[in-house]
């Protein structure tokens, strides 16, 4: 009944972070408490305890416990270095299937840059919001314009908390209007549907979205933690997607308000400035022959993701919408080539996400409706219109995204490198010091440093290192730290709203909202004349590459699926491509080829596995108080 108390109780104090109007305000009584009362008798107390109605944003990207980057390696996307290394993380845990409802490896983690924890993290956020909602309006505040705008944030944040616990849960929850008082009956408590709470969210959205107050871009580096009308109608369109899926709709079509509020939201993002990143700002970095980008989309889509969002009345990225407080840290060293920093590579892009890239004249690799011919994804079913591909070069040709994103066999890498080169293990790098240079990144097994390694923490699980958040140089000698985390970005609400369209019947416009996204990355326009069926699959296959690696094929697969389902098709097998360096014999290199093998089989793939449990004792206590099943679907 944790959550309850957390959405009841009166808070002894509100907990500030780090942004303009922060500061010491809630001084505290000699007996350790302070009231609501006195709390909204002042100004300052006010404007903190809104403050602590932010301290539950999570950092998200590479920042889940241990460096690790969660939703990405917990979907068919990646696999997790750590899962053989560490095999009591999280990631190790859920590979093998040991979850539960009394302890899961996603929940019962303290939480760390507000990562897990989040069932009772996010309700008591909710009270929060909730007492500020009640209370703004009375309170002692010296500016009818703060006041307004305050009140809009907390609504914004409600929402958000509201729509990560639809995420995570992917059940209907109770919908809090007001915090929850001692005497409350809670046997009267409704569990409402999905799409009810996604409606809840976007009246939240609205309420601020209507608040001249509240401005649509943060511009000062000040009140970079801060919520915004932008935020307001991303929320928006993500919630009213998912609530039209076929894992939430309850056998409800709601494609057309999903194409409707998705059409509103982007042409509201679009007039108010937000626009796709579209230029290279850096050209003596992201286009230096040495970032072995190798055109400008791939130079362009690397600096968008290495580059934080300036707080500006006109920044160079006018696509980010929220973007998390903190950068992510020295990810060269934990999530990118082990062997640059000899200590763990973390995520490992997977052969299935390779094969998502389509080759330069805008076909797919695969028969996107029947990806492979056999289970484990060994045996891959080609698309017979596809010319271009050649499983014997299976890099060359590729979209430019591509590049942007993996280290692949035969990638190049400038940075400094503190190994000594073999002629036997590594001839393509020999002889070669430590030292900033060029090296080949080399992936046959027996490369001892960036080979294919069933065990090794600094080596690669499947044949591929993370590119994408890896600024070109990064290195010992240059200690880039990863970009904050973009939490919310035009690109993916343009998707949202090719999705919707398509699956409403739009499909000139869906066709023209997933074009727009292909013309910047370089890639050819999909035909006009395409049928429904096949612009589904397209977009969903849009969407895998545009945001690989950034925590939504989590999300999609699942969502996609329906309450009878399960993962077996996507997250049961990980493959990996195997590279061997054939030679003559008099030793001299010929050729490498290319076969598939498995990385190992996960067992999170089950029904349950499409959500994650309420925590059981919750759940056991709300079914003993209102006589209704609160538990998600297998735990």
């Amino acid at each position: 009944m944790n959550w309850l108390k957390k959405i009841y109780i009166v808070l002894g104090m509100a907990i500030c972070v780090p942004f303009q109007f922060c500061m010491d305000a809630l001084d505290i009584a000699p007996d350790g408490f302070i009231t609501l009362d006195e709390i909204f008798a002042d100004n300052d107390k006010t404007s903190a305890y809104l403050n602590s109605c932010y301290g539950d944003l999570p950092d998200m990207g590479v920042k889940f416990r241990y460096w690790c980057r969660g939703l990405v390696v917990w979907s068919d996307e990646a696999w997790d270095t750590d899962a053989e290394t560490e095999p009591g993380l999280m990631s190790g845990l859920l590979y093998r299937g040991n979850a539960s409802a009394s302890y899961h490896p996603i929940l019962n983690v303290s939480a760390e840059n507000g990562n897990g924890d989040y069932w009772t993290r996010y309700w008591a956020a909710i009270r929060k919001c909730a007492v500020f909602i009640t209370r703004i309006d009375q309170a002692a505040v010296n500016s009818e314009s703060d006041r307004r705008r305050w009140k809009a944030e907390a609504h914004v944040l409600r929402a958000f908390y509201y729509s990560e616990l639809l995420r995570w849960f992917g059940t209907g929850l109770p919908i809090v209007r007001k915090a929850y008082t001692m005497d409350v009956d809670f046997s009267t408590i409704t569990k409402e549907s999905y799409y009810d709470v996604v409606k809840f969210i976007l009246e939240d959205c609205d309420i601020a979205l209507a608040t001249s107050e509240l401005p649509w871009r943060i511009t000062t580096d000040a009140e970079r933690v801060r919520v915004t009308k932008a935020l307001a109608e991303a929320i928006k369109s993500r919630m009213i997607l998912y609530a039209a899926s076929p894992l939430y709709n309850e056998g409800e079509n709601h494609w057309e308000e999903a194409y409707q509020v998705n059409k509103t939201s982007l042409q509201n993002l679009r007039d108010n400035g937000y626009a796709l990143y579209n230029k290279v700002n850096f050209p003596t970095t992201y286009k230096d022959p040495n970032a072995f980008l190798p055109s400008d989309p791939s130079a362009l889509y690397n600096e968008y993701f290495t580059q934080n969002m300036e707080y500006s009345a006109s920044p160079a990225d006018k696509e980010t919408i929220y973007q998390g407080k903190n950068d992510q840290g020295d990810i060269q060293n934990v999530d990118g080539i082990g062997a640059m920093y000899n200590l763990k590579t973390g995520t490992c892009p997977s052969q299935e996400l390779v094969d998502a890239y389509e080759t330069t004249d805008g076909q797919p690799i695969l028969d996107l409706a029947d990806p492979y011919r056999d289970e484990r994804h060994l045996e891959p079913n080609y698309n017979p219109e596809n010319t271009l591909y050649d499983p014997e070069n299976p890099y060359e040709n590729r979209d430019p995204r591509f590049y942007a994103s993996i280290y692949y066999n035969g990638s190049k890498r400038k940075c400094y490198w503190p190994i000594t080169e073999s002629k036997e293990q590594s001839p393509e790098n020999y002889p070669g010091t430590p030292g900033n240079r060029i090296r080949i990144i080399a992936t046959y097994p027996e490369e001892p440093y960036t080979g294919l390694a069933a065990i090794r923490r600094t080596g690669t699980r499947t044949g591929y290192y993370e590119r994408k958040f890896l600024h070109p140089f990064s290195g010992n000698d240059l200690g880039v730290k990863g970009a904050r985390f973009k939490m919310f970005r035009l690109g993916e609400v343009i998707l949202n709203f090719a999705e919707a369209a398509a699956e409403a019947g739009h499909l000139p416009e869906a066709i023209a909202a997933v074009n727009e996204i292909r013309a910047r990355a370089g890639m050819p326009a999909l035909p006009s004349n395409i049928t429904r069926e096949k612009l589904i699959l397209r977009i969903r296959n849009e969407r895998r590459v545009e945001l690989a690696l950034e925590g939504f094929r989590y999300y999609d697969v699942r969502r996609w699926s329906t309450p009878d389902g399960d993962l077996s098709k996507t997250d049961k097998w990980l493959t990996a491509m195997r590279v061997k360096r054939e030679v003559d014999e008099n030793g001299n290199f010929l050729r490498y080829t290319y076969s598939r093998q498995v990385v190992n089989q996960r067992l999170c793939y089950e029904n349950k596995f499409l959500w994650i449990p309420i925590p059981m004792g919750d759940a056991n206590t709300m079914e003993a108080l209102t006589g209704v099943r609160w538990q998600n679907p297998g735990w």
